[in-house]
């Protein structure tokens, strides 16, 4: 097998869910987000894991989204549209039976005329400024909409994951604002708001990343490893150069791998020169620029040289490798090239 193989496993990504799941107080439900192809990870494979696992609510970014999960999942779970009802998206929400989060008035009209009595929820903006209405829109229109029976009203955190930033406890005071007295079912958090506490949990969770092994989540386990193959190995003398524009020089004569993986595969060029590959326990430091499909890096120190070289693995977490990017996990994950040869460990999930 040439191509490098990224390993998923789904038994680890199970085993977050449930400990995100335990961490909330009795009777709030915890959902799964499975957005962008599960985070790069493949949908159908991840949303039965986490079904499995007991997941019974999901949320997509779009209706499209929706459709492919409802294919893969049947009917019963619930799944939630964060975009909400768009032009176009009518005969999907109704056919898929999806479940809208409003995100204006206008979404709110297109909905209940098109689908009376079809099931919605409300996104409210709490000051991140990006999906959901404002105070004075929700003030407008929240008699007609609480008329008209959603199933929850919802908000998300913009600096959840920095838990003193004071933001969180203004969001949080207005979601109270925005949504005491309705006697609706509500949900503030993602995975960094699980992490705030029970304040912020509600009536549901929506963990993303942390199941998928990242940061806020520490005590996650890792979820992904990519390994990838050594096409190649030449010694490399002083004064000559590696790579595209010829970046890196040898002070000593050095023997060179070349990897099979590169940019088209969430590997960022800002890694070039920067980051390290394993060999095992062993590191080996990425020399020359990162390129589409070839990666060198200085194997001299090692012993033999080795089949493969990995990029995630024990030693070097999503977190990690999006530290050196400057980058975030999500982009690593989600950057994830279909060539990838992709291997799901399960059994006894």
């Amino acid at each position: 097998m040439s191509a490098p193989v990224l390993t998923i496993d789904l038994n680890a990504l199970a085993a977050n869910w449930r400990a995100l799941d335990r961490a909330t107080p009795s009777g709030v439900q915890t959902a799964a987000v499975v957005k962008a192809d599960a985070y790069g990870l493949g949908v159908t494979r991840v949303a039965r894991a986490l079904a499995t696992a007991g997941a019974r609510r999901f949320f997509v970014a779009f209706a499209e989204e929706g459709v492919a999960l409802r294919q893969t999942l049947g009917p019963g779970p619930q799944i939630c549209v964060l975009s909400g009802h768009m032009p176009g998206d009518t005969e999907m929400i109704a056919d898929l039976d999806l479940t809208p989060m409003l995100n204006s008035i206008d979404q709110v009209t297109r909905h209940i005329e098109a689908l009376p009595g079809c099931g919605f929820g409300v996104q409210l903006d709490t000051g991140m400024k990006r999906l959901g209405m404002d105070e004075s829109e929700w003030e407008a229109i929240a008699p007609f909409v609480l008329e008209a029976g959603p199933e929850m009203l919802m908000s998300h955190l913009a600096c959840g994951d920095d838990p003193d930033h004071p933001m969180n406890e203004a969001q949080l005071q207005q979601f109270h604002a925005m949504t005491d007295g309705t006697g609706l079912p509500r949900s503030l958090s993602a995975t960094a708001g699980i992490m705030l506490g029970s304040r912020y949990h509600f009536d549901l969770t929506r963990p993303g990343i942390g199941i998928y092994g990242g940061y806020p989540y520490e005590a996650a386990l890792p979820v992904v490893s990519l390994s990838l193959p050594v096409v190649q190995a030449r010694a490399v003398l002083p004064g000559e150069t590696v790579g595209y524009s010829a970046t890196w020089t040898p002070e000593a004569p050095s023997m060179i791998a070349t990897v099979l993986g590169g940019y088209a595969d969430s590997l960022l060029r800002t890694l070039s020169n920067n980051a390290v590959l394993w060999d095992g326990d062993i590191p080996c430091p990425v020399v020359g620029r990162i390129s589409m499909d070839a990666i060198t890096v200085d194997i001299s120190h090692l012993e033999t040289i080795p089949r493969s070289l990995d990029v995630l693995c024990p030693y070097q977490k999503i977190d990690d490798l999006a530290a050196t990017a400057g980058t975030i996990s999500y982009e690593i994950l989600t950057r994830l090239s279909s060539r990838l040869n992709r291997r799901f460990v399960e059994g006894g999930l």
